[in-house]
């Protein structure tokens, strides 16, 4: 159990403090940085499998090709969400990305109404519109929807209903998705640097040092993750998870200087309150067969 919590609280620590490592490669286009991500992310699980010896699975796959379709979607889905989180950190953006991962947890409850016939409890529907309505009010007060943090929930909303269907592991999942994003990567990056643009012909040695830990960085998190998963309850994963977007909006503000006006705080205040809601529910529910039994 301490095992586990260490595991995953180290991985939603790694998360939280993303901004930090993509704001050291402001001086390269979101686009190409994540181009980066997906060929080095893939160079180091390879590594990974190599080193495990975790190749039969591929093998498996030729012959289930919709299995590869479904992961080709959560891969683009994955890419999209990538993109505009680098550049929600390259353009000042870190809180509101902090928000579309304070309401995830809620579009996942949503989500599972909707696609996998699942009856979210009372006091769950109670936290997604509270939530809701913080998002409104976002919404009226900004003159505009908060897209930065709708895309980003939505985006790996529908992405970890892929992968909670799919039948690979995280290694082997994220090994799948990147193989079929690197090449499309890899052929870009050749491009530019072909016609003498890009980080790799322009970017200076600190520059290309921070994308080749990119790889790395992506996958040790989620390593973590799935190793910490496998060990404790749900609903202790549950209330983990906020580590990440609050240490998101905590660099934002305090290391970065975004803004945070009270209009502003009434919002996150009532996306907060449902998550408080949606934790204690959650809690609720598991300890009252325990307390039943004894």
């Amino acid at each position: 159990m301490n095992t586990g919590v260490l595991y995953a609280g180290l991985a939603y620590i790694c998360w939280g403090l993303f901004p930090i490592f993509f704001k050291q490669l402001s001086n390269v286009h979101p686009f190409e940085v994540v181009m980066h991500r997906m060929v080095w992310s893939l160079l180091f699980l390879v590594c990974v499998l190599a080193v495990l010896k975790r190749w039969a699975w591929l093998r498996e796959l030729l012959r289930q090709p919709r299995v590869l379709a479904a992961f080709a979607l959560s891969a683009l889905l994955l890419s999209a969400n990538w993109s505009v989180y680098v550049w929600a950190v390259h353009n000042a953006h870190v809180v509101d990305a902090s928000l579309g991962y304070f309401i995830l947890p809620l579009v996942n409850v949503a989500f599972g109404f909707i696609f996998l016939k699942e009856r979210p409890r009372p006091g769950q529907w109670l936290a997604v519109a509270v939530a809701a309505t913080g998002v409104l009010w976002l919404a009226v007060q900004a003159g505009r929807l908060p897209w930065v943090a709708l895309v980003l929930a939505f985006t790996f909303g529908f992405y970890g209903l892929l992968r909670k269907v799919a039948t690979l592991g995280a290694l082997e999942g994220l090994t799948l998705e990147t193989l079929l994003l690197s090449p499309f990567a890899l052929g870009l990056l050749v491009w530019w640097t072909w016609h003498g643009q890009g980080a790799l012909v322009q970017g200076d040695i600190p520059t290309l040092g921070w994308l080749l830990l990119a790889g790395p960085l992506t996958a040790v998190p989620l390593l973590l993750f799935a190793a910490g998963a496998r060990r404790i309850p749900m609903a202790t994963l549950g209330i983990l998870q906020y580590i990440s977007p609050s240490l998101q909006m905590l660099v934002g503000v305090w290391m970065y200087g975004e803004t945070f006006e009270s209009t502003r705080f009434v919002g996150f205040g009532l996306v907060w309150s449902a998550l408080v809601i949606y934790s204690l529910e959650g809690l609720w529910t598991v300890r009252k067969p325990l307390s039943n039994q004894n």
